[in-house]
């Protein structure tokens, strides 16, 4: 496993390397210039004029090394183009603990209602409960969280009253957003369940624990989730990078000030600076996740050898 762990983090400045040059190559050729400003805001031509020379926006050779420069030595992000007296490193550190803590909510409202719908509909295969989880799961994965979160937003917020339409002033903001990013992983969550549970209760080892005498809540966590579980570990790598750092739709419709929301503001805007360290704090975010649910793996189900 250490040695898995070493080779990862070795292997992780050559990922960011790479992802940094895709990226970078991206932001240049966005159409458009991330000092125009609307009329008033933008700053006097022969400011515009100074900026560009003093960060190389008109020569993309001398703008990536300056970048990569700045960044390995100083860890600077650099400024951004587009957010007067703010640095990215500032807006990362404000915007990132929002967009966390939405991923981490939806994930747990993910595990709660896909295990529970899994588990109930493994138990009962092609019952009322397990086709109606089924069609659930098939609902929550074809619709876009856009969808989503415009009807519970109508219905919740709008029509019931029950929680805020928009803000973040207090835990009840949060609800709607975790539940809007959540469904859909829930949905694939429990067809992973159901599936893998409905398989392993029916294996011969799970008969011969039954012969033995042990009851059935105990055939089910220590014989048959365990190893169910693991097709979901799996899934939670990508699906907590995804929570975590793909929450652009939910927080634009719920108005989050999450990190997703300023990467939207600065791809429209051209703001290669804010693209580009959000988007290496992405993929870090990404990989790190990755080896986590590797590592997870082995405390599962120790068989399972990492090289």
């Amino acid at each position: 496993m250490l040695r898995l762990i070493v080779s990862r983090l070795v292997q992780l400045p050559l990922i960011l390397a790479i992802i940094f040059t895709l990226t970078f190559t991206l932001a240049w050729w966005i159409p458009g210039d991330p000092l125009a400003q609307p009329e008033g805001k933008a700053p006097p031509v022969e400011v515009q004029e100074a900026m560009k020379a003093q960060y190389h926006l008109d020569s993309p050779w001398l703008f990536a090394g300056d970048y990569i420069r700045q960044l390995v030595t100083k860890g600077d992000f650099g400024p951004s183009l587009t957010h007067k007296d703010w640095r990215v490193g500032e807006i990362i550190a404000s915007g990132l603990p929002v967009s966390v803590l939405l991923g981490f909510s939806s994930l747990i409202v993910a595990l709660g209602l896909g295990l529970t719908v899994g588990v109930l509909g493994a138990l009962r295969p092609h019952s009322a409960l397990d086709l109606g989880s089924l069609a659930i799961a098939l609902v929550g994965v074809s619709l876009p969280t856009f969808v989503t979160g415009t009807v519970l937003l109508l219905l919740f917020g709008g029509v019931f009253h029950w929680v805020p339409i928009g803000g973040w002033d207090s835990p009840r903001h949060l609800i709607l957003p975790a539940l809007t990013l959540g469904l859909p992983l829930a949905a694939y969550i429990a067809r992973l369940v159901r599936l893998g549970l409905a398989d392993v209760m029916s294996s011969d080892y799970v008969r011969t624990a039954r012969a033995k005498g042990l009851s059935e809540p105990r055939v089910l966590v220590d014989h048959g989730l365990k190893v169910a579980f693991l097709p979901v570990l799996s899934f939670l790598g990508p699906a907590a990078a995804a929570a975590m750092t793909g929450s652009f739709v939910v927080e634009k419709v719920f108005a989050v000030p999450g990190l997703g929301q300023h990467f939207v503001e600065a791809v429209t805007s051209k703001d290669q600076f804010l693209i580009l360290g959000v988007v290496l704090v992405y993929g870090t975010m990404l990989i790190v996740f990755n080896l986590i649910i590797d590592v997870a793996y082995v405390w599962v189900d120790p068989r399972i050898e990492l090289t």
